[in-house]
């Protein structure tokens, strides 16, 4: 039975200013998610999101809020190991809310794990790989600083893909900075953009040509989520592989996307899909639509990259590898041992359940009071 639902918001500084067209990042919020159950097992979620509500509708504060006061009511005294009853009682209830939803099924689905003494990703349908290629993402907006980053990260083996956001600067000023980051890593690593929706139409027209050009291999949501025509007339006109993210919220925009061809990968986000097993539906349709994929990150601490990972582990395939970089982004860990990252991989824990444990001082000291 599930015994209690408890929500921890904690504030986490950076290790840098982490700059996107949206927001400017010195601290990010987790919220972290605890189901007890009666039988003493106890389940984690998260439902991190990213610049407070610059991102999306969804806030640190409403999503603690909405759980506190509307769904943990709801499910409370329910079936623990009966998690698909839950959660069709939530969504059957509660409207939106897919960040909230997500953490509530993540803990479910760890609890269950645990109690089965297997881990997540064997309640997904089991994992083909054990370790992830790791993104990460140059966000100084500094070219020489970047440069700097992407170097020292190649030369300790943790990343040989890397991510630019931009978007905040005119798009000559952006595709210069990229370019030159670009032309000073050469072959040693793939690098990759994110406009997180700033362009118009034809300034991605503008960008995406000066970008292919120069051997950028992938241009993550150059539009608004909602243009999904002009998100298809660019997948169109260029050879550089388009990917869809903020216009990706679960399988019901997997499938219209993919019915109009507006996408070549898909970043596969566990919260913006409403769950693991959305985003495993999500993944599903990419991959009967012939769609790629990547496994992204809403900046989660451990215990949403753990979630993430053990999702992308069960993937047949995952052409774009994933930006679960989130934990090294922070400069404090709550769980009891970080994540494991090396040899430009992060490691699938193999331990029940996610296979992380949480560091219960660590979390009183660092949790919002």
């Amino acid at each position: 039975m599930i015994q209690n639902i408890d929500t921890f918001l904690v504030d986490v500084p950076t290790i840098r200013p982490h700059r996107l067209s949206v927001a400017t990042m010195n601290t990010q919020t987790l919220v972290l998610v605890r189901v007890t159950c009666d039988d003493g097992i106890v389940g984690w979620g998260e439902a991190t999101t990213i610049g407070g509500l610059n991102y999306g509708e969804e806030s640190p504060e409403s999503i603690k809020t909405n759980i506190d006061t509307y769904i943990a009511p709801l499910i409370t005294g329910m079936d623990a190991s009966a998690v698909a009853k839950a959660m069709a009682r939530i969504r059957k209830t509660i409207q939106g809310n897919r960040f909230a939803k997500c953490a509530i099924e993540t803990a479910l689905l760890d609890a269950q794990a645990r109690r089965l003494k297997v881990p997540l990703s064997e309640l997904l349908g089991g994992r083909v790989r054990d370790a992830l290629p790791v993104a990460w993402t140059l966000a100084s907006g500094d070219t020489a600083k970047d440069i700097a980053e992407a170097e020292h990260m190649l030369e300790i083996r943790r990343h040989r893909i890397f991510k630019l956001k931009i978007g905040l600067r005119s798009v000559q000023d952006d595709v210069a900075h990229v370019l030159a980051i670009k032309r000073a890593l050469g072959d040693k690593a793939s690098v990759r953009v994110d406009v997180n929706q700033a362009w118009t139409e034809t300034d991605a027209v503008r960008g995406i040509a000066a970008l292919e050009a120069g051997g950028i291999d992938l241009i993550e949501q150059p539009v608004k989520a909602h243009n999904v025509g002009a998100l298809a007339r660019l997948k169109q006109r260029f050879d550089v592989a388009i990917m869809a993210d903020e216009a990706l919220h679960g399988p019901d925009d997997a499938m219209a996307l993919a019915r109009a061809d507006a996408a070549d990968v898909y970043a596969v986000k566990i919260t913006q899909s409403g769950g693991l097993l959305p985003a495993l539906e999500v993944a599903t349709v990419a991959r009967l639509a012939g769609i790629e994929l990547y496994g992204g990150t809403m900046l989660e601490g451990g215990i949403g990259t753990a979630a993430t990972a053990h999702l992308c582990s069960t993937f047949p395939t995952l052409a774009w590898d994933t930006e679960l970089f989130g934990p090294l982004l922070l400069t404090q860990e709550v769980l009891s041992e970080p994540l494991v990252y090396k040899d430009f991989m992060l490691q699938v824990p193999t331990g029940p359940g996610l296979g992380v444990e949480i560091d219960t001082d660590k979390l009183r000291a660092m949790q919002r009071q």
